[in-house]
């Protein structure tokens, strides 16, 4: 377990943020990892934090248990799945910032086009496709496993599908919920969910349910067309984070 003060400085917000996420604000905690990272590697940061968002999981599913879109959440799966494998087996080769950089292209890209769109032919209700799902889906899985960031893929999919924001925000629980569960498996194959790693989780549970709590209180108190609004802007936010710090690596 670990004890030393510094890292429960920066896991507090971590935490805080991640809860604010789960509650149905995605995207705000873009910066619980790059601040859990400050204190400890990235690797042990990514194994703490697993366990804290599947309990927060099990506040957000259960508070919205009668709001969830299953043809979403069908098209989805396949890929996320295949996405977490490449997580699993691929991750030591594709590096943190190329992962950054892609999803950081594709969500600034995504919210651009529905911006500059004229409005009829931005806001309209798309169907369902396998295709994009596949795409998007694999893409959320892969980001999930490596960076704890899903959100802007699932953002892309979701959003254009004209979900209303209980119906949109409990999709994205179970679909996170479910990504969560099946990247036990692998992280145990790791070694990262040791049992030092799981007692300073455990610590950190209060925490997290009461941030999860108030990520919920305050989605349901935001109106439909403004959640949508935010969501958009901060997907876009989330994407341009994630596209400067990519750059930078790599300059």
């Amino acid at each position: 377990m670990i004890t030393d003060p510094f890292f429960y400085v920066v896991a507090v917000p971590a935490v805080i943020l991640y809860g604010l996420s789960k509650g149905g604000f995605g995207g705000v905690a873009i910066l619980s990892m790059p601040l859990l990272s400050l204190a400890i590697s990235p690797i042990h940061a990514a194994a703490i934090m697993l366990p804290v968002l599947m309990v927060q999981d099990v506040v957000t599913v259960w508070s919205y248990r009668k709001t969830w879109d299953w043809p979403t959440l069908k098209h989805l799966a396949p890929g996320a799945l295949a996405g977490i494998l490449a997580g699993y087996v691929f991750a030591s080769y594709v590096s943190e910032p190329a992962v950054r950089l892609i999803v950081g292209i594709i969500a600034v890209g995504f919210c651009l086009d529905r911006w500059l769109r004229p409005p009829s032919a931005g806001g309209e209700k798309r169907p369902q496709d396998w295709t994009s799902a596949s795409v998007l889906g694999a893409l959320s899985g892969y980001t999930s496993f490596v960076i704890h960031v899903g959100g802007p893929p699932f953002n892309m999919y979701a959003m254009p599908r004209g979900l209303s924001r209980d119906v949109f925000v409990g999709t994205a629980a179970v679909f996170f919920a479910a990504v969560n569960l099946v990247k036990v498996t692998p992280f145990l194959a790791l070694g990262a969910l040791n049992p030092g790693n799981l007692a300073t989780a455990a610590v950190l549970f209060p925490l997290a349910i009461i941030a999860n709590m108030g990520g919920i209180w305050l989605v349901r108190r935001v109106p439909a067309h403004l959640f949508y609004r935010i969501i958009y802007v901060l997907t876009f936010v989330v994407g341009c984070v994630l596209l400067v710090g990519g750059v930078r690596a790599f300059l």
